[in-house]
Formats: structure tokens, C-alpha cells, sequence
């Protein structure tokens, strides 16, 4: 389990980015952190590896304090930023000087995801695309089995026929024993994918619930006319009509837009807090 326990946030000379943030996070999840750029998604992620530390409060992810850097616990997570850095290494030779450190990598995995990927195994790393370098780093990140894996914008540099793959194998590797962040601005990248969803927006959680929670309190159609009775958190016009978000109040089962949700809750957000108390 991931605690945030009142934990505050700021970088030097600046504002706190986050105040007070209390949050649980429960094992066999795949989370879709969801925000602008510059929201404080990478941020929350760094606090939870150790890379930056709360100015009060805390983190604790399975019972330590990231912010102690125990290889014991770095063994346990894996991190991916955004921009990915390799060494001008062979795949082979990455794979023998750090799989080791990982007690449950497991080596087939891992040339079948490159396989999956279409990733050479006889390449040098520096000599690769980013796109490739991205591809190479997830299925490294996948192979060491930790029981937690973030990951920063993961689908910058995959085209779509990556991006399906990518799908495809975090959906392979979901383990009740596991949690996993997929912190994004490309919103559609997770259509279908996760289970939970958090939204942050100038260091505030304005959302943190289950699909399942979103769809049995939201509605999601489109209309020709929006109906003066219903309470709206997001309206759009479309080619087709007015995509709109209500409060479902009639039980109704509608597809969830992860892109439409995420505006909703940004610009409605006091809406958003009465549907889904944070508290």
C-alpha cells in the first residue's frame, strides 16, 4: 500500500506545489495520473521513489519511507521519466550489469517484450530512436517484476502501433500484488486500460476514484439539446451534437471519456468534489 500522510510539497524559493495530501493507494491497480504539463504528476511520482522528499508529512510505500533510498526498497519499484536516459551499452550488457540488482527479473519476459516491441537485441542503446530507447526502457521496467512501477509519460515517442502493444503488455503483467502509475497528459493513450483515475491540477487532487465509481455516478452522451433539469459537470459541441457529462441519477451504463471527464473536473470542480469527496 502507497500512504500519503499530510504531505506538503514545495520546490526552493516557490510556493507549495502540494498541502496536506492524504491519500491511500491499495495494491492490484492500474492508476491513469492525469493532468496538464506542469500539474505536479512527476512530482508526486518522485516523492513516491525517494527522488524528492516532502517538505512536511510523508510518503510510505509498503511500509518504508521512500526518502531513505534502502536498496531493499529500491528493488521493490521502478521508476520511468519521461525523458528516458541510456548508456552507450548493448542491450545484452545493460541487462547484465543492472538486471541483477532486481531479485525477480526474469530474462524470457524480457526479450519476449522486445520481441513484442520489435526492439533488435543485438542493438547499442544510444544508437536507437527515442521511440525505441522508450520501447527498450518499458520492457526492462516490465522484466524486473517490481511490486510497483511508475511511469512517466510512457507513450511519448510510441506510434500507434506501439502504443496498442504497450496496452497489451501492461495489461499482461497486472498482478493483484501489483500497482502501477500511468502518469499522462495524452489522455486517450488509457482509454480502456485502467481501473483507477487521478487527476491533479496545480498540485491539488481534484479526483481520485475508481472506473467503476465515475460510472455509476456519471453519465456520458451525446444530445441535441443539453435538458434543463440535469446537473452537468461538461458540455462540448460536436460535430454530431453536444457531448455532455450529467450526474447519473437513473442508473444508466454509458461509456466513459477519459478526456471529457478530465475537463470536466478541471473546470467544474466544485461539482466534482461533491460527487467525489476526497474525504
Amino acid at each position: 500500500m502507497i500512504q500519503f500522510d499530510n504531505l506538503s510539497f514545495g520546490y526552493p524559493g516557490k510556493k507549495l506545489l502540494y498541502e496536506n495530501l492524504t491519500l491511500s493507494i491499495q495494491r492490484g491497480s492500474i492508476y491513469g495520473l492525469l493532468g496538464k504539463n506542469g500539474a505536479g504528476k512527476s512530482t508526486l511520482l518522485k516523492n513516491m521513489v525517494g527522488t524528492l522528499f516532502p517538505v512536511t508529512g510523508c510518503v510510505i510505500v509498503d511500509g518504508i519511507e521512500p526518502k531513505t533510498r534502502r536498496p531493499s526498497f529500491l528493488q521493490t519499484i521502478y521508476y520511468i521519466a519521461e525523458d528516458v536516459y541510456v548508456p552507450a551499452l548493448t542491450i545484452k550488457k545493460y541487462k547484465n550489469l543492472f538486471a541483477p540488482f532486481y531479485p525477480l527479473f526474469n530474462e524470457i519476459n524480457f526479450y519476449s517484450y522486445l520481441e513484442e516491441f520489435e526492439v533488435n537485441v543485438n542493438s547499442k542503446l544510444n544508437k536507437l530512436s527515442f521511440g525505441q530507447q522508450k520501447k527498450f526502457v518499458i520492457a526492462f521496467a516490465l522484466a524486473c517484476n517490481t511490486r510497483v512501477l511508475l511511469m512517466d509519460e510512457p507513450t511519448n515517442g510510441l506510434d500507434i502501433p506501439s502504443k496498442s502493444q504497450f496496452r497489451k503488455l501492461i495489461a499482461s503483467v497486472m498482478d493483484e500484488d501489483r500497482t502501477i502509475f500511468i502518469s499522462t497528459h495524452q489522455i486517450r493513450d488509457l482509454e480502456n486500460m485502467i481501473d483507477k483515475v487521478m487527476i491533479v491540477d496545480n498540485g491539488k487532487l481534484l479526483l481520485h476514484a475508481s472506473i467503476a465509481e465515475i460510472s455509476e455516478k456519471l453519465c456520458f452522451n451525446t444530445v441535441s439539446d443539453i435538458p434543463a433539469d440535469l446537473n452537468v459537470l461538461y458540455a462540448e459541441k460536436m460535430l454530431r451534437g453536444t457531448s455532455i457529462i450529467t450526474e447519473n441519477i437513473t442508473g444508466e451504463d454509458t461509456a466513459i471519456n477519459l478526456e471529457h471527464l478530465f475537463n470536466g473536473v478541471t473546470e467544474n470542480q466544485e461539482m466534482a468534489k461533491k460527487l467525489f469527496p476526497l474525504n
